[in-house]
């Protein structure tokens, strides 16, 4: 077990963890996430637009985004960072939001967890650059870790289709560079 926020989590059965290796240097894969210029290309889902960034990337600072998906709706989000490791590791607190930034259930799936411990470890090696991720709910109900729990192979389907969109916008950042 580990524990998180003063509550353990069976980490085996709850957390989700994802990898993937990109054909960058870890430095431009850390600004691709961590920077408006970059985001506003490559954040979301296949299908969505970035039309709101802003970030500021410090322990305690968030980044507010919203993004308009294919049937023209808005979708926002926020990260507050528990730790900026540039350009090795980013330890943050997910959630969806509304346009001012607040707390707000997830608009698809009620019984989503409010929020999610995501940490993000980029390494390099010959010029590649490996993500993994692993995300786990916070402060949720059990209702909400099953949810969570069920949610897995949806999480991987849409996680696939957003590292898609920042493997081609890495692509075209070290074409034009």
């Amino acid at each position: 077990m580990a524990e998180r926020s003063g509550q353990k989590t069976e980490t085996s059965a709850v957390e989700f963890v994802f990898s993937r290796v990109f054909d960058s240097p870890r430095r431009q894969v850390f600004n691709a996430w961590t920077q408006c210029e970059h985001l506003m290309k490559w954040w979301g889902p296949k299908g969505c637009t970035m039309e709101f960034c802003r970030i500021d990337l410090r322990p305690g600072g968030v980044y507010h985004y919203g993004m308009r998906t294919p049937d023209g709706g808005m979708m926002w989000g926020k990260f507050v960072f528990r730790e900026v490791s540039a350009p090795g590791r980013l330890v943050y607190v997910s959630s969806f939001s509304d346009e001012h930034g607040g707390i707000t259930r997830h608009p698809l799936a009620a019984g989503w967890p409010l929020e999610m411990l995501s940490t993000m470890t980029l390494t390099e090696h010959d010029g590649k650059t490996t993500v993994t991720m692993s995300v786990v709910p916070i402060n949720e109900s059990e209702s909400e870790r099953r949810t969570f729990v069920d949610g897995h192979k949806s999480m991987q389907g849409g996680w696939s289709g957003t590292l898609d969109r920042l493997d081609a916008h890495l692509n075209v950042v070290r074409i034009s560079t």
